[in-house]
Protein backbone atom coordinates (compact mmCIF):
# COMPACT_ATOMS: atom_id res chain seq x y z
CA UNK A 1 0.00 0.00 0.00
CA UNK A 2 1.42 3.03 -1.30
CA UNK A 3 2.09 6.46 0.88
CA UNK A 4 1.28 8.85 -1.28
CA UNK A 5 2.07 12.65 -0.56
CA UNK A 6 0.21 13.51 -4.08
CA UNK A 7 -3.11 12.94 -4.13
CA UNK A 8 -5.48 10.73 -5.62
CA UNK A 9 -8.92 12.16 -6.92
CA UNK A 10 -11.55 9.19 -6.52
CA UNK A 11 -14.39 10.67 -7.86
CA UNK A 12 -15.17 11.23 -11.69
CA UNK A 13 -18.70 11.32 -12.13
CA UNK A 14 -21.26 13.99 -11.26
CA UNK A 15 -21.43 13.22 -8.24
CA UNK A 16 -19.13 15.10 -5.45
CA UNK A 17 -18.62 12.47 -2.31
CA UNK A 18 -19.62 14.21 0.79
CA UNK A 19 -17.95 13.22 3.87
CA UNK A 20 -18.26 14.42 7.69
CA UNK A 21 -15.26 15.06 9.60
CA UNK A 22 -15.81 15.99 13.53
CA UNK A 23 -12.99 17.85 15.20
CA UNK A 24 -11.80 19.61 11.88
CA UNK A 25 -10.96 22.92 13.29
CA UNK A 26 -7.58 22.00 13.81
CA UNK A 27 -5.01 19.06 13.96
CA UNK A 28 -5.53 15.91 11.99
CA UNK A 29 -9.47 16.81 10.89
CA UNK A 30 -8.46 20.18 9.37
CA UNK A 31 -5.45 18.62 7.73
CA UNK A 32 -7.57 15.65 6.37
CA UNK A 33 -10.16 17.91 5.38
CA UNK A 34 -7.46 19.42 3.12
CA UNK A 35 -6.15 16.27 2.01
CA UNK A 36 -9.93 15.16 0.98
CA UNK A 37 -10.87 18.22 -0.69
CA UNK A 38 -7.72 17.69 -2.85
CA UNK A 39 -9.06 14.30 -3.37
CA UNK A 40 -12.23 16.13 -4.94
CA UNK A 41 -14.77 15.42 -1.59
CA UNK A 42 -16.94 18.03 -0.29
CA UNK A 43 -16.01 18.01 3.74
CA UNK A 44 -18.73 18.86 6.38
CA UNK A 45 -16.26 20.42 9.43
CA UNK A 46 -18.20 19.25 12.37
CA UNK A 47 -17.04 21.87 15.09
CA UNK A 48 -17.58 23.43 18.50
CA UNK A 49 -16.15 27.05 16.96
CA UNK A 50 -17.23 27.70 13.68
CA UNK A 51 -15.52 30.93 13.44
CA UNK A 52 -12.14 29.22 14.72
CA UNK A 53 -12.73 26.41 11.61
CA UNK A 54 -13.46 28.84 9.25
CA UNK A 55 -10.33 30.76 10.02
CA UNK A 56 -8.00 27.52 10.10
CA UNK A 57 -9.48 26.64 7.02
CA UNK A 58 -8.76 29.99 5.02
CA UNK A 59 -5.34 29.88 6.49
CA UNK A 60 -4.71 26.61 5.03
CA UNK A 61 -6.13 28.04 1.43
CA UNK A 62 -9.13 25.50 1.67
CA UNK A 63 -11.25 26.06 -1.27
CA UNK A 64 -14.53 27.28 0.55
CA UNK A 65 -16.66 25.82 -2.18
CA UNK A 66 -15.77 22.36 -0.81
CA UNK A 67 -16.30 22.71 2.43
CA UNK A 68 -19.50 23.31 4.91
CA UNK A 69 -19.44 23.69 8.33
CA UNK A 70 -21.94 22.90 10.92
CA UNK A 71 -21.79 23.56 14.89
CA UNK A 72 -21.52 20.37 17.09
CA UNK A 73 -20.44 19.64 20.43
CA UNK A 74 -20.18 16.12 20.73
CA UNK A 75 -20.30 16.16 25.01
CA UNK A 76 -23.60 17.27 24.36
CA UNK A 77 -26.57 14.79 23.15
CA UNK A 78 -28.56 17.13 22.68
CA UNK A 79 -25.89 18.70 20.15
CA UNK A 80 -25.41 15.51 18.63
CA UNK A 81 -29.26 15.34 17.13
CA UNK A 82 -29.15 19.10 16.69
CA UNK A 83 -26.47 18.77 13.67
CA UNK A 84 -27.79 15.67 12.38
CA UNK A 85 -31.20 17.22 11.46
CA UNK A 86 -28.76 20.30 10.20
CA UNK A 87 -26.71 18.01 8.50
CA UNK A 88 -30.15 16.89 6.65
CA UNK A 89 -31.14 20.34 6.19
CA UNK A 90 -28.46 20.83 3.54
CA UNK A 91 -30.28 18.20 1.57
CA UNK A 92 -26.54 15.80 1.11
CA UNK A 93 -26.11 12.67 0.41
CA UNK A 94 -23.31 11.07 2.98
CA UNK A 95 -20.74 8.87 1.60
CA UNK A 96 -17.96 8.69 4.41
CA UNK A 97 -18.20 9.72 8.05
CA UNK A 98 -14.72 10.56 9.97
CA UNK A 99 -14.85 10.69 13.92
CA UNK A 100 -12.23 12.29 14.24
CA UNK A 101 -12.71 14.66 17.84
CA UNK A 102 -11.50 14.02 20.96
CA UNK A 103 -10.72 16.18 23.91
CA UNK A 104 -7.86 14.86 26.85
CA UNK A 105 -7.44 16.18 30.08
CA UNK A 106 -4.94 14.58 31.84
CA UNK A 107 -4.78 17.08 34.81
CA UNK A 108 -8.03 17.01 36.14
CA UNK A 109 -8.11 15.99 39.65
CA UNK A 110 -12.24 15.71 39.61
CA UNK A 111 -14.53 14.84 36.99
CA UNK A 112 -15.98 17.46 34.36
CA UNK A 113 -19.53 16.65 33.22
CA UNK A 114 -21.56 16.61 30.25
CA UNK A 115 -25.13 17.95 30.25
CA UNK A 116 -26.77 14.79 30.83
CA UNK A 117 -24.67 13.86 33.65
CA UNK A 118 -21.33 12.02 32.31
CA UNK A 119 -17.98 11.97 32.72
CA UNK A 120 -17.08 14.52 30.06
CA UNK A 121 -14.21 12.42 28.04
CA UNK A 122 -16.42 9.52 27.92
CA UNK A 123 -18.80 11.43 26.98
CA UNK A 124 -17.34 13.17 24.13
CA UNK A 125 -15.06 11.20 22.47
CA UNK A 126 -17.25 7.60 22.93
CA UNK A 127 -20.95 8.54 23.52
CA UNK A 128 -20.94 11.41 20.97
CA UNK A 129 -19.68 9.79 18.73
CA UNK A 130 -21.43 6.74 19.09
CA UNK A 131 -24.98 8.60 19.11
CA UNK A 132 -23.14 10.47 15.52
CA UNK A 133 -22.53 6.92 13.79
CA UNK A 134 -26.05 5.30 14.78
CA UNK A 135 -28.05 8.12 13.69
CA UNK A 136 -25.97 8.59 10.11
CA UNK A 137 -25.99 5.03 9.46
CA UNK A 138 -29.13 5.46 7.67
CA UNK A 139 -27.73 8.04 5.34
CA UNK A 140 -24.65 6.01 4.54
CA UNK A 141 -26.61 3.21 3.69
CA UNK A 142 -28.63 5.27 1.24
CA UNK A 143 -25.29 6.28 -0.20
CA UNK A 144 -25.00 5.06 -4.22
CA UNK A 145 -21.23 5.75 -3.65
CA UNK A 146 -18.92 2.73 -4.28
CA UNK A 147 -17.69 2.41 -1.23
CA UNK A 148 -19.49 4.18 1.81
CA UNK A 149 -17.18 4.19 5.37
CA UNK A 150 -17.08 4.91 8.48
CA UNK A 151 -13.71 5.68 9.69
CA UNK A 152 -13.10 6.09 13.33
CA UNK A 153 -9.15 7.14 15.08
CA UNK A 154 -7.85 5.20 17.44
CA UNK A 155 -5.18 5.48 19.41
CA UNK A 156 -1.84 3.22 20.29
CA UNK A 157 -2.26 4.68 23.89
CA UNK A 158 -5.56 2.39 23.81
CA UNK A 159 -3.79 -0.65 22.44
CA UNK A 160 -2.03 -3.17 24.56
CA UNK A 161 -1.00 -5.02 21.58
CA UNK A 162 1.78 -1.86 21.31
CA UNK A 163 3.60 -0.78 23.23
CA UNK A 164 2.34 2.79 23.88
CA UNK A 165 -0.54 0.77 25.28
CA UNK A 166 1.56 -1.06 27.78
CA UNK A 167 2.33 2.43 29.58
CA UNK A 168 0.78 2.13 33.07
CA UNK A 169 0.87 5.97 33.73
CA UNK A 170 -1.66 6.63 34.60
CA UNK A 171 -2.59 3.12 33.78
CA UNK A 172 -3.07 1.38 30.59
CA UNK A 173 -6.68 1.24 29.15
CA UNK A 174 -9.19 -1.09 31.05
CA UNK A 175 -13.20 -1.00 31.11
CA UNK A 176 -13.06 -4.27 33.46
CA UNK A 177 -16.50 -5.25 34.05
CA UNK A 178 -18.53 -2.06 32.56
CA UNK A 179 -19.48 -1.78 36.14
CA UNK A 180 -19.27 2.57 35.90
CA UNK A 181 -21.97 2.11 32.81
CA UNK A 182 -24.16 -0.77 34.17
CA UNK A 183 -24.88 1.65 37.19
CA UNK A 184 -25.69 4.74 34.72
CA UNK A 185 -22.38 6.28 34.77
CA UNK A 186 -23.50 9.83 36.44
CA UNK A 187 -22.08 11.07 39.64
CA UNK A 188 -20.71 9.98 41.41
CA UNK A 189 -19.17 7.35 39.05
CA UNK A 190 -16.70 8.84 36.70
CA UNK A 191 -14.83 5.72 35.08
CA UNK A 192 -16.21 3.02 32.96
CA UNK A 193 -14.94 0.38 35.19
CA UNK A 194 -16.74 1.81 38.03
CA UNK A 195 -13.29 2.65 39.87
CA UNK A 196 -11.39 5.50 41.07
CA UNK A 197 -10.96 8.65 38.44
CA UNK A 198 -8.35 9.16 36.44
CA UNK A 199 -8.43 11.56 34.05
CA UNK A 200 -5.37 10.12 31.88
CA UNK A 201 -7.15 6.86 32.28
CA UNK A 202 -10.58 8.33 31.13
CA UNK A 203 -9.38 9.36 27.72
CA UNK A 204 -7.96 5.55 27.18
CA UNK A 205 -10.49 3.84 27.89
CA UNK A 206 -12.85 6.55 25.55
CA UNK A 207 -10.75 5.34 22.71
CA UNK A 208 -11.02 1.49 23.56
CA UNK A 209 -14.39 2.38 23.56
CA UNK A 210 -14.05 3.89 19.98
CA UNK A 211 -12.07 0.58 18.79
CA UNK A 212 -14.63 -1.15 20.04
CA UNK A 213 -17.55 0.43 19.12
CA UNK A 214 -16.39 0.08 15.32
CA UNK A 215 -15.52 -3.93 14.92
CA UNK A 216 -19.11 -4.48 16.78
CA UNK A 217 -20.65 -1.63 14.04
CA UNK A 218 -18.50 -4.02 11.36
CA UNK A 219 -20.22 -7.60 12.83
CA UNK A 220 -23.51 -6.01 12.91
CA UNK A 221 -23.84 -4.10 9.92
CA UNK A 222 -21.20 -4.82 7.13
CA UNK A 223 -22.96 -7.60 5.33
CA UNK A 224 -26.42 -6.23 5.58
CA UNK A 225 -25.29 -2.53 4.11
CA UNK A 226 -21.69 -2.94 2.56
CA UNK A 227 -20.62 0.12 4.76
CA UNK A 228 -16.54 0.01 5.58
CA UNK A 229 -15.81 0.24 9.29
CA UNK A 230 -12.35 0.35 9.91
CA UNK A 231 -10.18 2.18 12.25
CA UNK A 232 -6.23 3.96 12.31
CA UNK A 233 -3.28 5.21 14.06
CA UNK A 234 -1.98 7.58 11.64
CA UNK A 235 1.35 7.62 14.18
CA UNK A 236 2.12 10.28 16.26
CA UNK A 237 1.18 13.79 15.67
CA UNK A 238 2.96 14.87 19.62
CA UNK A 239 1.86 18.14 18.89
CA UNK A 240 -1.63 18.18 17.93
CA UNK A 241 -3.64 20.16 19.90
CA UNK A 242 -4.92 17.25 21.43
CA UNK A 243 -1.97 17.80 23.98
CA UNK A 244 -3.13 21.53 24.53
CA UNK A 245 -4.41 20.62 28.33
CA UNK A 246 -1.16 19.18 29.37
CA UNK A 247 1.70 20.37 31.17
CA UNK A 248 4.13 23.18 29.00
CA UNK A 249 6.63 21.00 29.48
CA UNK A 250 5.58 18.10 28.44
CA UNK A 251 4.27 20.17 24.97
CA UNK A 252 7.56 20.72 24.73
CA UNK A 253 9.30 17.52 25.33
CA UNK A 254 6.84 15.05 24.07
CA UNK A 255 7.57 15.85 20.30
CA UNK A 256 11.35 15.82 20.49
CA UNK A 257 11.02 12.61 22.25
CA UNK A 258 8.60 11.23 19.60
CA UNK A 259 11.28 13.12 16.54
CA UNK A 260 14.29 11.70 18.16
CA UNK A 261 13.82 8.94 20.44
CA UNK A 262 11.38 6.64 19.45
CA UNK A 263 10.86 7.65 15.95
CA UNK A 264 7.35 7.71 15.79
CA UNK A 265 6.37 11.32 15.41
CA UNK A 266 4.87 12.36 12.19
CA UNK A 267 3.35 15.98 11.19
CA UNK A 268 -0.24 16.89 11.29
CA UNK A 269 -0.11 17.14 7.55
CA UNK A 270 0.92 13.58 6.97
CA UNK A 271 -1.33 11.99 9.94
CA UNK A 272 -4.26 14.06 7.51
CA UNK A 273 -3.24 12.69 4.37
CA UNK A 274 -3.35 9.02 6.11
CA UNK A 275 -7.03 9.51 7.03
CA UNK A 276 -7.80 11.02 3.31
CA UNK A 277 -6.67 7.56 2.28
CA UNK A 278 -8.20 5.28 4.38
CA UNK A 279 -11.32 7.08 3.82
CA UNK A 280 -11.06 7.26 0.02
CA UNK A 281 -8.63 5.02 -1.27
CA UNK A 282 -9.27 1.81 -3.01
CA UNK A 283 -6.67 0.16 -0.92
CA UNK A 284 -8.49 0.82 2.33
CA UNK A 285 -12.13 -1.51 1.32
CA UNK A 286 -11.52 -4.23 4.32
CA UNK A 287 -14.22 -3.72 6.88
CA UNK A 288 -13.28 -4.50 10.70
CA UNK A 289 -9.92 -3.36 10.48
CA UNK A 290 -7.73 -1.25 12.56
CA UNK A 291 -5.14 0.70 9.83
CA UNK A 292 -1.46 1.43 11.62
CA UNK A 293 1.68 3.20 10.27
CA UNK A 294 3.57 1.53 13.45
CA UNK A 295 5.61 3.47 16.14
CA UNK A 296 8.90 3.78 14.33
CA UNK A 297 8.34 5.72 11.07
CA UNK A 298 10.31 5.63 7.95
CA UNK A 299 10.02 7.26 4.58
CA UNK A 300 7.26 5.24 2.10
CA UNK A 301 6.34 3.26 5.15
CA UNK A 302 3.23 1.22 4.19
CA UNK A 303 -0.22 0.98 6.48
CA UNK A 304 -1.15 -2.79 7.62
CA UNK A 305 -3.83 -4.10 9.30
CA UNK A 306 -2.77 -4.10 13.39
CA UNK A 307 -4.26 -6.52 15.78
CA UNK A 308 -6.75 -5.24 18.84
CA UNK A 309 -6.02 -6.37 21.84
CA UNK A 310 -7.76 -8.86 23.31
CA UNK A 311 -9.23 -6.43 26.27
CA UNK A 312 -10.82 -4.78 22.65
CA UNK A 313 -11.98 -8.53 21.34
CA UNK A 314 -14.09 -9.92 23.97
CA UNK A 315 -17.42 -10.54 22.55
CA UNK A 316 -19.40 -10.99 24.89
CA UNK A 317 -18.46 -7.74 26.76
CA UNK A 318 -18.21 -5.67 23.34
CA UNK A 319 -22.15 -6.50 22.51
CA UNK A 320 -22.75 -5.38 26.08
CA UNK A 321 -20.90 -2.45 25.98
CA UNK A 322 -22.78 -1.16 22.51
CA UNK A 323 -26.30 -2.22 24.43
CA UNK A 324 -24.98 -0.01 27.58
CA UNK A 325 -24.09 2.84 25.24
CA UNK A 326 -27.12 2.80 23.64
CA UNK A 327 -29.17 2.98 26.29
CA UNK A 328 -26.65 6.10 27.85
CA UNK A 329 -27.40 7.95 24.74
CA UNK A 330 -31.42 6.80 24.26
CA UNK A 331 -31.42 4.64 21.66
CA UNK A 332 -32.85 1.69 23.76
CA UNK A 333 -35.32 1.51 26.50
CA UNK A 334 -33.46 0.37 29.28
Amino acid sequence: MPESSVPSHTSSSEHTPCVIVTGASSGVGLYATRALTMRGWHVVMACRNLAKAKEAADALGIDAARYTLLHIDLGSLASVRSFVREFHATGRTLDALVLNAAVYMPRLEAPMRSPEGFELSVATNHLGHFLLARLLLPDLQRSTWPSRRLITLGTVTANSEEFGGKIPIPAPANLGDLAGLESGFRAPVAMIDGGRFKAGKAYKDSKLCNMIMSRELHRRHHEATGIVFSTLYPGCVADTPLFRHTPRAFQVIFPRFQKYITKGYVTQELAGERVAMVVADPAFTDSGVHWSWGNRQREGRQAFSQPLSARASDAGRNDRLYTLSEQLVGLQAT
